[in-house]
């Protein structure tokens, strides 16, 4: 008994240990899903004090790198909390309305505002480069994205107060659709970079796409596409830069959401079958227009050309398996698919298959 207690210390998790491990939890929680895995770790950890301090370090890096939006009191707009609009730790500047949002990360609320300061705020020359993008990009946002929320950051040389200075603009898009009662959550995340750059009279544009989706009926599958982009246009007027800009954006990202659909309606057809060789041992190719018409008894040792022997055994065991399964024919592609890789990896050997005797009656 001793050495049992003894060995029950060693392998006990230190405080520290338990933290991160919460944060990690919490960091990757899926888009609008981390107050769930919250409640979750909070009664696994048991230990008020370490989920506490855990989620006071995740939660503000959660919601930054998320760039969640979140209302502000009396409706006078919103604020999207990321590290480009952020003052102080729980400050966060929305220069639309000039209005600092006090947000409580854990929580996930907007408290309180306050005005702006004016050293927080870009000069009237940078101003109206800032507000001139922010209004085609708002444009651009309701078009393209339901609920979607976006922002106009000066974050370099904002206290220009002419020409002749080298200033830098970051657009940032963010969009959520969130059903967790159908066991689905989505998310899209843009941040692009503009860099003026007054000498060579050129704008360069660099931006970052990201998108995330869960879905999680009997299930947990996600999806976590990220994409770089670079692009540039000449210095121009104020309104005319903007509309040169959110047309890159439009482009970029509209080309990025046609490749992401495209890839994944061919999924079931390509993507899928290329994750298996394209030929057995046996050098033939497997029919899969003739699926759902097989006998898994009779046709696949006559479509395949192997003996009875090489086969007999898997062909019981599956077709014993499908006695469970009422929808086979739902299922009967992925059932002849395993049935070739398992053939491929006994190399056609009989072979009995692990807890049933070959010829037994199951």
């Amino acid at each position: 008994m001793a050495d049992e207690k003894d060995e029950l210390q060693e392998t006990e998790l230190s405080y520290d240990q338990k933290k991160e491990i919460a944060k990690w939890f919490l960091l990757n929680a899926p888009a609008g899903e981390i107050n769930y895995v919250a409640k979750d770790l909070k009664e696994v950890l048991s230990d008020e004090e370490v989920y506490n301090e855990a989620a006071m370090e995740a939660f503000p890096v959660y919601n930054k790198s998320h760039m969640i939006c979140l209302e502000m009191p009396s409706r006078v707009g919103d604020v999207i909390v990321s590290s480009f609009s952020e003052i102080t730790e729980n400050e966060y500047l929305d220069p639309r309305t000039a209005q600092v949002a006090i947000v409580d990360h854990v929580k996930q609320i907007c408290s309180k505002v306050r005005p702006a300061y004016d050293e927080e705020l870009p000069s009237s020359y940078i101003e109206e480069f800032r507000s001139a993008l922010d209004a085609e990009i708002q444009r651009y946002v309701s078009e393209s994205y339901p609920k979607g929320v976006s922002t106009v950051n000066s974050v370099k040389g904002k206290d220009a107060d002419g020409p002749g200075t080298d200033f830098e603009l970051v657009v940032l898009i963010t969009a959520r659709k969130l059903s967790p009662q159908n066991f689905c959550n989505g998310s899209w995340r843009s941040v692009w970079h503009i860099d003026f750059q007054d000498e060579s009279q050129v704008l360069d544009i660099k931006g970052k796409v990201q998108v995330g989706a869960h879905y999680f009926e009997e299930g947990n599958v996600e999806l976590d596409a990220k994409k770089e982009f670079q692009d540039s246009t000449i210095f121009q007027s104020a309104d005319d830069c903007a509309i040169a800009i959110a047309n890159i954006i439009r482009h970029h990202e509209t080309e990025y959401l046609g490749a992401l659909e495209v890839a994944y309606s061919k999924l079931p057809d390509n993507t899928f079958k290329d994750l298996r060789r394209k030929l057995p041992v046996t050098r033939t190719l497997f029919p899969w227009q003739n699926t759902l018409q097989f006998s898994l008894t009779r046709e696949v040792e006559k479509e395949l050309g192997l003996g009875k022997n090489s086969i007999i055994d898997y062909v019981y065991v599956v077709s014993v398996y499908l006695l469970y399964k009422p929808r086979i024919s739902s299922r009967y592609q992925t059932f002849c698919a395993n049935a070739m890789n398992i053939l491929d990896f006994l190399k056609l050997q009989k072979a009995p298959m692990p807890g049933i005797e070959p010829g037994s009656p199951g």
